[in-house]
């Protein structure tokens, strides 16, 4: 036991201190940060800008692995096999933690079970988007052309379960819509094809959108939000146009091992918070469209048990499965 606790003391002062005067192993290794989807996507975009900060207030590298597959499974069995010491983080979404477990019925992992919650990073209101090869100028339009030509459209996603998913099921729901879902492996593949015109729509957020949106090659039809974004304030919500209930938002956060010592993710959440606080890191994520929003493990933890009510009947009620 003695071991044990000075182990967790020697990790919480490596993570909380600069390497300057610490010689020990834990004190000198670098942190890996898994994604659990390909480069230039949100979450990585998200990882790598805390990571940036992150390496710098801890005196060590923050190194980001992208580890896309099986909708996070392959991102979650790789931080399973790591040690319970704070130095391999995972970014998760309402996917990975919320839709998931209901999604699959065997999923290769538990949530509950093999992570530890750190913090939230983020949170995304998401965007309906149109390519090149849909002719929809409002989403008006487009749910019109859908309700004319049922199982006529597809709509790409960054991954099935993932909330871009979800929360086109959920405007399939309210909207009554029969569209055919095509899955990506991260938000990076599925707007380029998009913005290359192989899928007319997809559900996206700002942190890889806006790009395309700036250039032209992909539009904005509508966000799922109850207020309209700063960033695009002529992009009508959901609402607006007379759909109710259509609020999705997609939140980013921050896991580890399970098993690490409460000390530990404390301490984690602690430095995360910090560089979440930065002002220039907080411009930086606002201006993708992120609205930074750390909170405890314990908020944390019973966010999640709010958020897994409400989508879980949607899930339910859609009869969504990925198996």
């Amino acid at each position: 036991m003695k071991k044990l606790l000075s182990y967790a003391c020697l990790v919480v002062i490596s993570l909380t201190a600069t390497a300057t005067g610490f010689a020990q192993p834990l004190a000198t290794s670098p942190v890996r940060w898994i994604v659990p989807y390909a480069a230039g996507g949100g979450q990585d975009f998200i990882a790598r800008t805390i990571a940036q900060q992150l390496s710098i207030d801890m005196g060590r590298p923050v190194l980001v692995d992208n580890k896309p597959g099986g909708n996070g499974v392959v991102a979650a069995n790789d931080l399973m096999r790591s040690a319970p010491d704070g130095l391999t983080l995972m970014s998760v979404d309402n996917g990975h933690l919320i839709f998931n477990p209901v999604l699959y019925k065997n999923l290769g992992y538990n949530a509950a079970k093999d992570m530890a919650l750190v913090t939230t990073t983020g949170r995304i209101p998401l965007l309906l988007l149109a390519g090149p090869s849909s002719d929809a100028k409002t989403a008006r339009e487009f749910l019109g052309q859908v309700k004319a030509a049922p199982g006529k459209y597809s709509y790409a996603s960054v991954g099935a379960g993932s909330p871009h998913h979800i929360a086109m099921e959920l405007l399939k729901q309210r909207a009554k819509l029969h569209i055919v879902h095509i899955p990506y492996r991260g938000g990076a593949p599925a707007i380029a094809d998009l913005a290359g015109g192989q899928v007319p729509v997809m559900m996206g957020d700002p942190t890889f959108a806006m790009a395309f949106i700036k250039a032209g090659k992909v539009r904005p039809l509508a966000v799922a939000d109850s207020v309209r974004l700063p960033q695009l304030p002529d992009v009508p919500t959901f609402a607006e146009i007379g759909v109710d209930g259509m609020e999705a938002a997609a939140f980013t956060a921050v896991v580890t091992t399970a098993g690490t010592p409460t000390a530990v993710v404390d301490s984690l959440n602690q430095a995360i918070v910090k560089v979440l606080r930065d002002a220039a890191v907080a411009k930086k994520l606002s201006a993708a469209g992120v609205e930074p929003s750390p909170l405890t493990p314990a908020q944390f933890s019973a966010m999640v048990q709010s958020e897994s009510k409400r989508w879980h009947k949607v899930i339910v009620e859609q009869k969504i499965t990925v198996d």
